[in-house]
């Protein structure tokens, strides 16, 4: 008899779980984003200045993108190294990551509590040339010099913000599986169908935008694929047609669907769907 209590309670809990636990994360978004009213213009002005992307979105898209940024900047520990503090600096490094994750339902890069800010360029264990930034178990890794270079455009086809989250997002997807985005994962097969051949043509010697470093491994190919995307795409959409379709479907948005401040539905070469 006891044993069927146990088991009937058991799976109460199992069954309950999700239920609850999408009661509650209602419940504090309501309160966060009662807090972030309060602070949506601090943001605007700090996103704005920097963030070309935001700056192409209509005012709905803006709104949620200040708000996943509020969200992803309270959920964080930053830490800084060497380098002083500024109230922008975890607004932005938020907002980089929320600009990769846009098209996304999993937003949040749950796993990675801590995001270190370093000066600038700095050694990782025993390798000899210096980082601009890394991922790893313990954290997100970001130099500011080459971040706040990222974000002006000063660094072309570079952009180290976008480029470590996006380790971070395949980190969370396939290594800890922490947050798992359905649409992503799912896609990301797709996007592979196509980036593999280029990927192991770059590895023999081939060339194209992506550049050399994108063929050390296919990690930081689909890094610098992300930095690619946002910061070239009509050159890779020209170049790399295929691939860029690939990406567009497998972030479910698309940079050059930005027109007049808005964004429209432009189909790709494949006429995928927009979120």
């Amino acid at each position: 008899m006891e044993i069927v209590i146990i088991f009937s309670l058991v799976a109460a809990v199992l069954l309950l779980h999700r239920p609850v636990s999408a009661i509650f994360n209602k419940l504090y978004v309501r309160q966060q984003y009662r807090k972030f009213v309060a602070n949506e213009t601090f943001y605007h002005s700090v996103v704005s200045k920097y963030i070309k992307y935001y700056n192409r979105l209509g005012l709905e898209e803006q709104r949620k993108f200040l708000f996943r940024t509020y969200l992803f900047r309270k959920s964080r520990r930053f830490h800084y190294i060497e380098v002083q503090e500024s109230a922008e600096m975890p607004i932005l490094i938020s907002a980089v990551a929320v600009q990769l994750t846009f098209g996304l339902d999993k937003f949040m890069l749950n796993y990675f509590n801590d995001i270190f800010v370093l000066k600038d360029d700095y050694h990782y264990g025993f390798y000899s040339r210096p980082f601009m930034g890394h991922v790893d178990q313990t954290g997100i890794y970001l130099s500011w010099d080459n971040f706040i270079k990222g974000i002006l455009g000063q660094t072309p086809n570079c952009n180290v913000g976008l480029h470590e989250m996006g380790h971070a997002l395949a980190y969370v997807t396939f290594i800890t599986e922490t947050e798992e985005d359905k649409h992503f994962k799912k896609e990301f097969k797709n996007y592979s169908k196509v980036a593999r051949p280029i990927f192991t043509v770059m590895q023999e010697g081939g060339k194209n935008l992506l550049g050399d470093y994108a063929s050390c491994n296919y990690h930081e190919f689909w890094a610098v694929c992300v930095e690619t995307f946002f910061e070239n795409p009509v050159r890779f959409r020209h170049e790399l047609p295929d691939l860029y379709d690939a990406m567009v479907g497998l972030l479910n948005q698309n940079p050059l669907n930005f027109v007049a401040g808005k964004t429209t539905i432009v189909p790709s070469r494949k006429s995928l769907q927009m979120a």
